[in-house]
C-alpha cells in the first residue's frame, strides 16, 4: 500500500512539473532577430581598381570598400590584379592596410 501511494505521489509531481515547463514555454517563445548587429556594414566594389590617394601621394591597384554607416570610401591596396593582397615569393600572407579615398554624404539622401 505504501509503495502505491509513493508511486502515485511521484507521478503526480512529475506531471505537475512537466505542466509548468510546458506552460512556461508556450506563451513566451524566444525572441529571434534576423539582423546581426555586430560587425561592419560595408559594400565591396567588385573587381580591382586603380586607387589614387587624394593628396597624390600614391597610386596603386586595389579594392574599393564603402563603409555604409558613415559613407567613408576606403582603398585596400592589392598591388596586383588579384582581388586580394598577393604574397609573391614571401611565405607569410600579407596584410593590406586601407587609406581613405573620399566620403559619400549619405545623410544628404534623407533630405
Amino acid at each position: 500500500m505504501r509503495v502505491d501511494w509513493f508511486a502515485k505521489t511521484v507521478l503526480l509531481a512529475i506531471a505537475i512539473l512537466l505542466g509548468v515547463i510546458a506552460w512556461r514555454l508556450e506563451p513566451t517563445p524566444p525572441v529571434v532577430e534576423a539582423q546581426f548587429s555586430e560587425g561592419r556594414a560595408v559594400f565591396v566594389e567588385p573587381g580591382v581598381s586603380m586607387l589614387r590617394a587624394p593628396d597624390g601621394s600614391r597610386q596603386v591597384l586595389g579594392k574599393v570598400i564603402v563603409d555604409l554607416r558613415n559613407g567613408n570610401i576606403w582603398g585596400f591596396p592589392t598591388l596586383t590584379q588579384d582581388p586580394y593582397p598577393s604574397a609573391g615569393t614571401n611565405t607569410t600572407p600579407p596584410t593590406s592596410h586601407p587609406f581613405l579615398l573620399g566620403k559619400f554624404a549619405l545623410s544628404d539622401m534623407d533630405k
